[in-house]
């Protein structure tokens, strides 16, 4: 990682005073992290953005290393979309760094204040970072970046406006959806079980009571303690089934299966959510609001 991030640094001096000065008729490039914010701006900005997105399906964002590709999206962009809150671990510095020339860095994690954040000891801004999962702080995200687009691009800020507006309407009609989905299931029934611990936002929205056996970021390890420990506990709360994340390996999961039926009691696994990446760009899943109304399908179908 560490010879990553040199190469970036290096990349960015070389090239940060060969930047190509852009016709005013021309598209804002923009470049983004996740796929979840890659969606979002995709939304907001349609076309009259140029856009580049770092991390594709099954990306997880915990362990990304930006390939040498990467790098040259990095340079030429106009405005670069990143997550923030130590999500991105290192490549942080980077957008500091970059901030600090030409270019535009914006964290959207930034939109969103301090109560409504989940506090964490596992990152340096501590606090969790997946704060996609609360729809609520979804729209905010999405505020954020209409106002951001608009202001960096104002000859365009109609067109975000607009598209914002039928994004946050969309987002309207996802919350109404899942509340209904969510409400057929039973409150002592909510215990959402996962390879690592991305929930949390979404546990708090929707009184689920959320575990994850790696803690809240992938490069922790889980020990077997660990999953001993979660194994008594699905035994003692009758946990019908866990699940598998997308960007996670699934062998901490069957582990965690292997460790109850070692008990002598089964727990089966519920399907796999997506958690810190969408799915392939043509499925359902592939978009923030196929992938948030598949996970939470998925979740009450296998619980209840």
């Amino acid at each position: 990682m560490k010879k990553n991030i040199t190469l970036l640094f290096i990349a960015i001096t070389l090239f940060s005073c060969k930047k190509e000065v852009k016709n005013k008729n021309q598209k804002l490039t923009v470049v983004t992290t996740t796929s979840m914010i890659t969606d979002l701006v995709k939304n907001i900005g349609g076309n009259a953005i140029d856009l580049e997105g770092l991390m594709g399906s099954g990306v997880d964002p915990h362990l990304y290393k930006a390939s040498e590709g990467d790098v040259s999206k990095l340079v030429n962009a106009d405005v670069i979309f990143y997550n923030g809150l130590h999500l991105e671990g290192k490549l942080v510095e980077v957008f500091k760094k970059m901030g600090s020339q030409s270019t535009k860095t914006i964290a959207i994690g930034e939109c969103i204040t301090k109560n409504e954040l989940i506090g964490s000891d596992y990152f340096a801004s501590n606090y969790d970072p997946h704060i996609w999962f609360s729809v609520q702080n979804w729209k905010t995200v999405t505020s954020f970046v209409i106002d951001k687009l608009s202001s960096i691009d104002p000859k365009n800020a109609t067109t975000y406006e607009s598209n914002g507006k039928i994004y946050l309407k969309q987002l309207d009609e996802l919350q109404k959806k899942l509340n209904t989905k969510i409400a057929s299931l039973p409150k002592e029934k909510r215990i959402l079980v996962t390879a690592h611990d991305a929930f949390s936002y979404f546990g708090a929205s929707y009184d689920f009571d959320v575990v994850g056996l790696q803690g809240l970021s992938t490069a922790t390890e889980a020990g077997v303690q660990d999953v001993q420990k979660l194994a008594g506990f699905i035994i003692e709360k009758k946990v019908k089934a866990i699940f598998v994340e997308s960007s996670v390996p699934k062998r901490t999961i069957e582990a965690l299966q292997a460790a109850v039926k070692s008990k002598n009691h089964e727990v089966s696994i519920g399907g796999t959510l997506f958690s810190d990446a969408l799915g392939n760009s043509d499925t359902i899943e592939g978009t923030y609001i196929g992938m948030f109304e598949y996970n939470v399908n998925t979740i009450v179908n296998a619980l209840r």
